[in-house]
């Protein structure tokens, strides 16, 4: 399989260069110092496997990952980090790479990612994965719209199928301020009506 490797630092560039060389089944095929280079190459050469360093001059590498799904270039990416942020490994896969590693890993951990890549596969350190789900749950919690208490006990009641008179009277409320109450309601929810309002509370976690 064809690779190309892109990092700004000589050194790492290096033994990373050197894991693909020695595996009879890797070709190297070219390297790049900034993420301008490594995408022109990339182009031009259409390897299986890019290496690339998450931090580069010019483009960095989540803005290569992009350029190549937005080109439809065959290239499979696997991103190496010197830290694993759970932002940068989210917008990374959800961007398109492949892989993400961090470049602690060992050399032939470094290899196995990419020939695992090269297959189809998608390759995330345990760091990365625990990130991603980090990521998730945290996106999970701020998708949820703020309901004011009061809000929150008419959703309740709704979910249970009261109406607005019932609600009005188990809460001491006038129906006029229970309606006013369902209406925040769906605007916060982006819904028009109370079964529509039951589910979408229900899919965003706000019901139990």
């Amino acid at each position: 399989m064809r690779v190309l490797v892109a990092d700004d630092h000589p050194l790492f560039r290096e033994a990373i260069v050197r894991t693909i060389r020695e595996r009879p089944d890797f070709e190297l095929v070219a390297e790049a110092a900034d993420g301008r280079a490594a995408l022109e190459s990339i182009r031009e050469l259409r390897p299986d496997v890019a290496v690339i360093d998450v931090k580069m001059p010019e483009l960095d590498g989540l803005q290569v990952v992009a350029a190549i799904k937005r080109d439809e270039l065959p290239t499979r990416t696997l991103l190496l980090s010197a830290y694993l942020d759970s932002q940068i490994v989210f917008q990374a896969v959800g961007a398109g790479a492949s892989g993400y590693l961090s470049k602690e890993a060992d050399r032939r951990t470094i290899g196995d990612a990419i020939a695992a890549v090269a297959r189809g596969d998608t390759v995330l350190s345990p760091e990365a994965q625990a990130g991603i789900a980090a990521e998730v749950r945290s996106r999970q919690v701020d998708e949820r719209p703020l309901l004011t208490p009061r809000e929150r006990e008419v959703l309740a009641h709704v979910a249970a199928g009261r109406g607005a008179p019932e609600i009005a009277r188990l809460i001491h409320l006038s129906p006029a301020t229970v309606k006013g109450h369902l209406q925040s309601l769906y605007e916060k929810l982006g819904v028009s009506d109370r079964a529509a309002a039951v589910a979408e509370a229900m899919r965003r976690g706000l019901l139990e």
